[in-house]
């Protein structure tokens, strides 16, 4: 099979395309290396057989030149919720890059007949029933209320389900994802090609970039072991704010079966990847398995609110389990191990990935 993977030199794009090399896949990738850190992955990448092509997602005529292939992994994107906010990145930008780019992809499989797989997120659910949602604290971290008059529709304990509002406000970042799942799914109607929308919980694992917004295991734990400062803000500065985690390596036999798959519903099209209730935790949970790692380290309290921020958020994978038989392989506890042992071996990570 012939794949064509965006931000290739990305965490997500890096791992699947070693994945998919080894599975015996040809790797086309392109990168724009607006991310920094992304450059190290290059020629890791070339010396496995992955060509590397230096394209930006935002301009059509990059995407025009890019050689043609079976299906299109779109693992590109400004993934932070604050984008467009934090006085980084404008809202255009966000805009022209997240969605922009989800509509050159497209126009590039129009034009090849090929397949595209949107990796999405479990931001494009709506904020307001998660915010308001009853929760109580056990163990250091948040869960719903079993006390609650009623869980919002959509929401069970083993999470939130793809029935769940995706109704805004959900940040500028999540409506430009929920956008280019309608955007994706019109084109490949219209023009005949395949479509399938992966909500992914939050990627992680070893070399994936230290930012706090992008990133937010590899962060902390980078951060822990170089004595950075650290806060738990927002939910009265506890820490106990929860979510769930995956290792992108664990979406590859879906994507192999995505790749051969007959054509689906639309609604059959969509579904939630996570770790699940399974891998869940909280900043509090997860310093406490740094102490256990590598000793105390102070984090202060601020309660200052953020835009955008949810006490907890747990996706529920059961729909890909029943159409995909699909299970998330690696544990939470492996992609720490995982995570750790990389920041160990990289002092210099949390600088070489910070913004310039």
């Amino acid at each position: 099979m012939k794949l064509l993977t965006s931000g290739v030199c990305g965490f997500v794009g890096n791992t699947l395309a070693r994945a998919l090399v080894a599975a015996g896949h040809q790797i086309t990738g392109f990168d724009n290396y607006i991310r920094p850190g992304s450059e190290t992955n290059l020629e890791p990448l070339q010396k496995l057989g992955v060509k590397v092509i230096t394209a930006d997602l935002r301009y059509a005529r990059d995407i025009d030149a890019l050689p043609a292939a079976d299906f299109v992994i779109d693992a590109a994107a400004n993934p932070s919720v604050l984008a467009g906010i934090d006085g980084r990145t404008s809202s255009r930008e966000l805009v022209d890059h997240n969605l922009g780019g989800t509509l050159n992809l497209l126009e590039y499989c129009k034009a090849h007949k090929a397949g595209f797989i949107l990796l999405s997120t479990s931001r494009v659910y709506a904020i307001e029933p998660l915010t308001t949602l009853e929760v109580v604290a056990a163990d250091g971290a948040f869960r719903p209320s079993p006390l609650a008059a009623r869980l919002p529709s959509g929401l069970t304990a083993a999470g939130l389900d793809e029935t769940f509002s995706t109704t805004a406000p959900l940040s500028l970042y999540g409506a430009t994802k929920l956008a280019s799942e309608a955007l994706a799914l019109e084109y490949g109607a219209a023009f005949g090609f395949p479509v399938f929308i992966n909500r992914c919980g939050v990627l992680a694992g070893a070399g994936q970039f230290g930012r706090a917004d992008q990133g937010i295991f590899a962060y902390w734990i980078n951060a822990w072991l170089r004595r950075r400062p650290l806060k738990y803000l927002g939910f009265g500065g506890h820490g106990h704010q929860v979510r769930d985690c995956l290792h992108p390596r664990d979406l590859v036999p879906l994507l192999e079966k995505q790749f051969a798959a007959p054509r689906f519903s639309a609604a059959d099209r969509i579904a939630n990847f996570s770790g699940g209730a399974a891998s869940a935790m909280s900043l509090k949970q997860l310093s406490d398995w740094c102490t256990a790692h590598f000793g105390p380290h102070p984090v202060a309290p601020d309660g200052t609110p953020r835009p955008f921020d949810i006490p907890w958020i747990v996706l529920d994978h059961a729909k890909a389990t029943r159409l995909w038989d699909w299970h998330p392989k690696t544990p939470a506890a492996a992609i720490l191990d995982e995570i750790a042992a990389h920041a160990q071996a990289h002092p210099e990570w949390l600088d070489l990935s910070a913004p310039r």
